[in-house]
């Protein structure tokens, strides 16, 4: 019997009046706190009989292992569909469904100008999704470093395919979710400087790696 939540109560009335006999009890545990490991099933036991027995219990524990879980496309609503006996074709119209987990790859090229031989160089990409209002939305931002070259005077340096991905549950053109018929409308910018330097602090000692 549950008492409560997190107490159960099993109350036994004959046990081992004639011959030896065990009994088990099965119950469900469910977690419900944030954290990982080993985790203890009883917090306490007790016991007790009319003849003022004392019984020992094992001391289960569960290893405990929290995930994070994202189910982004749940089981679609069935459609019921009865065919009657001795009908041996049936046509029937099952509604409309629509196209899942929708979304787009922007796929960029930018060229960093004029950058000078042994040194490299930072690269940030961020991008923006800009709704009918002017509103700007973020969709995500990248780092990279570019290699130094080792041409004999400064050069353009072409960075290709820089891939965002971009869900379509997250258009805000203000057309359907469900489809790519929307115009979608974004904003990139970009941020370049050497990370290589010949500045020196008198009174410092820096790595270059």
């Amino acid at each position: 019997m549950t008492m409560d939540p997190n107490t159960l109560q099993w109350k036994i009335p004959e046990l081992g009046v004639s011959a030896n006999e065990g009994a088990s009890l099965e119950f469900y545990i469910k977690h419900i706190s944030q954290d990982s490991g080993e985790k203890k099933v009883n917090q306490s036991i007790t016991y007790s009989d009319d003849e003022g027995n004392v019984a020992v219990f094992p001391d289960p524990s569960v290893t405990v292992q929290c995930e994070i879980v994202v189910d982004p496309e749940p089981c679609p609503i069935p459609v019921d569909i009865t065919i009657d006996r001795c009908q041996d074709s049936v046509i029937i119209n099952a509604g409309d469904t629509y196209l899942e987990s929708l979304g787009r790859i922007l796929q960029l090229d930018v060229t960093v100008k004029n950058v000078c031989p042994g040194r490299r160089a930072a690269l940030g990409v961020i991008l923006t999704e800009v709704d009918p209002n002017g509103v700007e939305y973020q969709r995500g931002m990248k780092a990279f470093t570019i290699p130094a070259h080792n041409s004999s005077g400064c050069r353009d340096v072409i960075v290709k395919c820089i891939k965002f991905v971009l869900p379509e549950d997250l258009d805000v053109s203000g057309g359907s979710s469900t489809s790519l018929c929307n115009d979608r409308k974004f904003k990139v910018r970009f941020i370049a400087h050497y990370i290589d330097t010949d500045f020196r602090c008198c009174d410092s000692a820096i790595t270059i790696s």
